[in-house]
């Protein structure tokens, strides 16, 4: 999602959302914090009844294929929307370069949700209270952009402002706004593909 954003920034002739140092956070902070909890997650359920993949089928599917683009595209227009939307409002450069990063993170947060449950909903207890290991890595990603929002070391070193609550809750918006289009997606994609290979609706399921 972030390198199209930059592409695109730099396609149309924007002034650049964010930084290049601004991009390492975000990946820093959300491979360590937010990456690895996938790797304590438990099966999906309902994986041992679903068909077996085909030899013969591509590693990237074309239900895989959409879902990349589409949720680049819903970070990317997150993104820009945020930054213009400061922009118009008056607000520095620096103040809304600030907003992108933490929209950024949010959408990554609220993603990492859904994407625990690739075939099932991610809209019920289980998965919005989430597992230890994912509480563990949003508490960390949430103290750390705290620090790096308001923390005056950090906004030396990143360039950041701080962020009035208003504006905090936007961002929050925008994130459940994202889990909620996502999972609409999900469910669609469920009834488009059902009957394919590894799909839980399919007859093997």
């Amino acid at each position: 999602a972030i390198p199209i954003t930059i592409i695109g920034a730099i396609l149309l002739g924007f002034t650049l959302p964010v930084t290049p140092l601004q991009i390492l956070w975000i990946n820093l902070v959300t491979a360590v914090a937010l990456d690895l909890t996938l790797a304590f997650e438990t099966t999906e359920p309902g994986t041992m009844r679903r068909r077996p993949r085909s030899t013969g089928e591509p590693l990237l599917s074309g239900q895989l294929v959409w879902r990349i683009c589409f949720v680049s595209a819903l970070f990317m227009a997150a993104a820009f929307g945020i930054f213009f939307w400061a922009l118009e409002r008056g607000l520095p450069l620096e103040t809304a370069r600030t907003m992108v990063v933490n929209t950024i993170v949010v959408l990554e947060i609220f993603y990492l949700f859904s994407v625990r449950y690739v075939h099932g909903t991610s809209l019920t207890w289980t998965g919005v209270v989430g597992t230890p290991a994912v509480l563990i890595g949003v508490a960390t990603v949430v103290i750390a952009q705290a620090a790096f929002t308001y923390l005056p070391v950090l906004q030396g070193v990143f360039e950041t402002r701080p962020i009035g609550l208003g504006d905090s809750l936007v961002i929050l918006g925008i994130g459940v706004a994202l889990l909620l289009i996502v999972e609409l997606e999900k469910r669609v994609g469920r009834w488009l593909f059902a009957g394919r290979p590894g799909h839980p609706a399919d007859p093997g399921a």
